[in-house]
């Protein structure tokens, strides 16, 4: 994308949950504008095996840990984006309270977590982005604390907007539908799952990561200037139906 050159070369940019799938997908659009690229993994297996892309740098990071967040901010001397892309989902093992803890801690208490520690260094004209699902508008029966997390997500991204406003920072969200990933894999896998997303989806097909890049380098860019508090589907027409 090449018009993106224009706002992202030489800004630093972090991604969170950068070392695979949609995260990943977006490093590698974020470096191909310009930027300069951390993108965080949860293990040192994660970090280690994430494909070699110019301009992307790997760290470790697990989002529930205070004082790696800590450790991590430190490192860092100035940031113009922060995109938070650490997720998991557990599926039925969620209706377990401890596993149900588990995601809400990664996906919106680490979303939250990296929002509050770089506020700071994005004071000025920063701009952040998260990530929330079509499960922030509908229930998931078969992953509760998934679809609790990811409806959390987007209140905290319209909450955020308004209360980072003051400090010129915006924050909006992606909502992704199906997107091709290993979390989503299980899905495809299974004929009548598959054939009931694909009958419901207007366009047909399944998304890749890189169907969210336009959405993510826009709503980051000086082009989106006005937009904040924004909840933006990317599924291909799933949530019209």
């Amino acid at each position: 994308m090449q018009w993106a050159k224009e706002f992202f070369e030489g800004k630093k940019v972090l991604i969170s949950g950068g070392t695979s799938g949609i995260g990943n997908g977006l490093a590698a659009a974020f470096a191909s504008a310009g930027a300069n690229v951390i993108a965080t993994g949860a293990t040192t297996i994660e970090v280690s095996t994430a494909p070699q892309i110019s301009g992307v740098h790997y760290q470790l990071l697990d989002v529930r840990r205070k004082d790696a967040i800590v450790a991590l901010v430190e490192g860092f001397d100035s940031l113009d984006v922060l995109v938070n892309c650490a997720g998991i989902n557990r599926r039925t093992d969620e209706f377990e309270p401890d596993i149900f803890e588990d995601v809400v801690d990664i996906n919106l208490h680490g979303t939250n977590r990296l929002c509050a520690a770089f506020r700071p260094m994005l004071m000025g004209g920063g701009s952040i982005l998260n990530f929330a699902s079509m499960y922030s508008f509908t229930g998931a029966g078969h992953a509760p604390a998934y679809a609790a997390s990811k409806g959390g997500v987007a209140q905290l991204t319209k909450s955020l907007a308004i209360g980072f406003a003051t400090d010129n920072i915006r924050v909006n969200a992606v909502a992704p539908g199906w997107i091709e990933t290993a979390m989503t894999a299980p899905a495809r896998a299974d004929q009548a799952r598959n054939s009931a997303i694909l009958s419901r989806t207007p366009m047909g097909r399944w998304g890749k990561p890189d169907d969210l890049a336009g959405a993510a380098l826009f709503l980051t860019s000086p082009l989106a200037d006005f937009i904040t508090g924004a909840i933006l589907p990317v599924d291909g027409g799933y949530l019209a139906v």
